[in-house]
């Protein structure tokens, strides 16, 4: 993935700041968890409710619980945040973890094509990483 720097780091401190950085660590932690098609959603500009969106896809159960695990460790042991809650763990083919302005979707294939969230957030700008 390479990172679009037009519009995509906030360009006010504080909180955006942290939110940027939080939404990147946690894209960063799916790609090194096997993660496909890892997208992150700047949301800023479409809803006041949310900063971020971390969308990925894993290939089975097990991959995703990974994921959502190794990102909650990067993000609480990492950067010191708590997640407010998670939905979908059990089931598996959606889970979501809330971090109040981040937002992580962690899909199975058939579930993310089937729910779209970046054709439903298309306006929100598309954030991309460069590789490390």
């Amino acid at each position: 993935m390479q990172e679009s720097h037009a519009g995509a780091a906030p360009s006010v401190t504080g909180n955006l700041d942290k939110a940027y950085e939080r939404a990147v660590t946690a894209a960063r932690t799916a790609e090194a968890n096997r993660g496909q098609d890892v997208v992150i959603l700047d949301l800023r500009d479409v809803t006041p409710v949310f900063d971020f969106f971390v969308v990925a896809t894993g290939s089975s159960r097990r991959q995703l619980h990974a994921m959502s695990e190794e990102i909650d460790h990067a993000l609480e042991e990492g950067m010191g945040d708590r997640r407010l809650g998670i939905e979908g763990y059990e089931a598996s083919r959606w889970i979501l973890l809330d971090y109040g302005d981040v937002v992580v979707h962690l899909f199975e294939a058939e579930m993310r094509e089937y729910y779209a969230l970046e054709e439903l957030w298309n306006k929100a700008k598309r954030i991309s990483l460069k590789p490390r």
